[in-house]
């Protein structure tokens, strides 16, 4: 690596994978309009609230899974306030042996980010389409203004309509496969 560069990816991360900026520059290749509000770090959901109440639209939760026959990594993004039964997923998506939660380990790797970074934009780091991508059908169908999730940083969260989410999944490779929640 050059040194005289610096790294552009997030904290603790490879540097095969982008980081913030190569997201906004991929955002911008494509021409998607995003909105972004920066906030202190949060590593939950429930912690970020606060500071993005005044949005209007669907905040991601985002589960990076594995399925328990260790074959497949699946990364699922649902509207933040839906409770998901990893059963009644896994047999939804016939996910063999079901869904446990993958290790952060696992998570950099395919992804590059680490817990409380996970988002819906972290597709675009999994070159080889090792992770297949479950998405809650309201997220993207439910008539929402705008979708929100973190841009590989969790000091930040950005938002594009569902349109262009469901575009910037299929630019990077990515089909999403819509579930019920």
């Amino acid at each position: 690596m050059d040194q005289n560069k610096p790294d552009t990816a997030s904290d603790d991360k490879s540097t095969k994978h982008g980081g913030r900026e190569e997201l906004e520059r991929l955002f911008q290749e494509l021409v998607i309009e995003t909105v972004t509000v920066e906030h202190p770090e949060v590593f939950t959901v429930e912690a970020m609230m606060p500071h993005i109440k005044h949005l209007t639209g669907a905040i991601s939760k985002n589960l990076f899974l594995k399925d328990k026959k260790k074959k497949g990594l699946w990364l699922l993004t649902a509207r933040h306030e839906v409770t998901v039964n990893l059963n009644d997923l896994a047999k939804q998506v016939g996910a063999p042996g079901g869904f446990r939660f993958a290790d952060e380990s696992l998570l950099k790797e395919a992804l590059g980010v680490g817990q409380g970074c996970v988002t819906p934009f972290a597709i675009f780091n999994d070159k080889t389409n090792k992770v297949k991508l479950l998405v809650d059908s309201d997220f993207v169908n439910g008539g929402h203004e705008r979708v929100y999730g973190h841009p590989m940083v969790n000091s930040a969260t950005t938002g594009v309509t569902p349109e262009d989410l469901m575009k910037f999944w299929k630019e990077t490779g990515h089909e999403p496969i819509l579930v019920t929640l």
